[in-house]
């Protein structure tokens, strides 16, 4: 049965990776809409090479490169949040929720309320309205999946077993381009330097959120919501080789762990197929041997503060991890463009914490609250950088 597959961020590291796997399984899947942000050269190259039924560009300014990329193709083409609705609904069977950030809210829970499988990469959906999601792919029967590696690996260990017989879900980090680094070394580290992750290529903006360790914080959000299981129970380990990502501790004191080098083509196929697998041209196998030694260490949330500020997000619950993305996507942002440092980015996010927990105690009870809220911490954020400035 040939599979319909809409992809939502696809000009992306992830949306790049899966459009290699639907050409590679041309006879199992098709491709219904693509959904690009602002790239509108690139999404006509990823509409042509998937022959793809609809292309959508966030940006409605790019309209018209769109449909000119498109000339002759037959593929009709739309800018601007509209359009990237037009292409949720569209028919599909999958969904690949491959937005980044807060942006990626709105249309990923459109494809839910349609009883949509998700294929679920856009951590911030959970994290910013993880309550709401959950409740409602219940409600409208839509199914999701884990895309991020890690959690992709969990799903797999658990293999279905009830949380009774777990101990702790433990997920791995890379410990990024800091890792080794001194706290004053990283002070002092520049955006390239931060961006420059030794494992993965995913963005500038999740790049850097791995070298913070926020992605971890991120993720054990996520897990939170994806399996249910409390905060207590979920952790982290610093796992340089990037080879095991997950890790299910049981009750017994025996542990289950996925293993596979680091191709983000490995959990997106094990989502396309929904639990079967894919074959992956060009895919490396896992020589043990040849590896020679898999290594361990301790979260340093000293020095990655952010990781530390992310778990006090996720016990406190109620919408203080709402709070914590939408500062940390204003913090990320100003670091980039020279505002300020490494650590200022902590900085900005606990002070978003800290102001906004007494302003918002309860979890956003649907998508259009969390989107609220994260335009006003957002604005909040961006008012406070020159007070930084001025104290730093």
């Amino acid at each position: 049965m040939v599979q319909t597959v809409t992809v939502l961020g696809a000009t992306g590291s992830i949306g790049r990776s899966t459009a290699d796997l639907l050409t590679q399984h041309a006879d199992r899947f098709r491709t219904g809409a693509v959904v690009g942000g602002r790239d509108a050269v690139a999404l006509a190259n990823v509409a042509r090479e998937l022959n793809a039924s609809f292309a959508a560009l966030a940006d409605e300014a790019g309209g018209p490169a769109l449909a000119e990329a498109l000339a002759g193709t037959g593929i009709p083409s739309g800018a601007g949040e509209g359009a990237v609705m037009e292409a949720v609904s569209r028919e599909a069977d999958i969904v690949v929720a491959a937005v980044s950030g807060a942006a990626g809210l709105k249309p990923t829970h459109a494809a839910l309320r349609l009883g949509r499988t998700v294929a679920l990469a856009n951590k911030e959906s959970l994290v910013c309205a993880g309550d709401a999601f959950m409740r409602d792919a219940k409600r409208y029967g839509a199914t999701i999946w884990p895309m991020d590696s890690e959690h992709d690996a969990l799903a797999q260990a658990l293999h279905g077993r009830p949380l009774d017989d777990v101990r702790t879900l433990m997920i791995t980090a890379s410990g990024g381009p800091f890792r080794t680094w001194t706290r004053e070394r990283i002070a002092a580290a520049s955006p390239t330097e931060a961006a420059a992750h030794p494992t993965w290529s995913m963005g500038m903006k999740i790049n850097i959120d791995s070298a913070s360790l926020m992605n971890k914080g991120l993720e054990l959000i996520e897990a939170h919501h994806l399996f249910g299981i409390e905060p207590e129970r979920l952790d982290v380990v610093v796992h340089p080789q990037s080879v095991i990502h997950g890790m299910v501790y049981w009750i017994d004191g025996a542990v289950t762990a996925e293993l596979a080098l680091p191709d983000m083509r490995v959990p997106i196929s094990h989502c396309l197929g929904l639990g079967d697998r894919l074959s992956i041209e060009r895919g490396r196998p896992l020589d043990l041997v040849k590896l020679g030694s898999l290594t361990f260490e301790a979260a340093d949330e000293e020095r990655f503060p952010c990781l530390r500020i992310a778990r006090a997000a996720l016990s406190e619950g109620g919408a203080a991890p709402t709070v914590m993305n939408a500062a940390n996507e204003v913090a990320v942002a100003a670091f980039i463009a020279g505002g300020i440092d490494f650590y200022g980015i902590a900085d900005l996010v606990e002070r978003a914490c800290t102001h906004f927990a007494p302003v918002y105690p309860k979890a956003p009870a649907d998508v259009e609250e969390a989107l609220a809220i994260d335009a006003h911490v957002r604005s909040w954020s961006a008012e406070s950088l020159p007070e930084m400035r001025a104290a730093g």
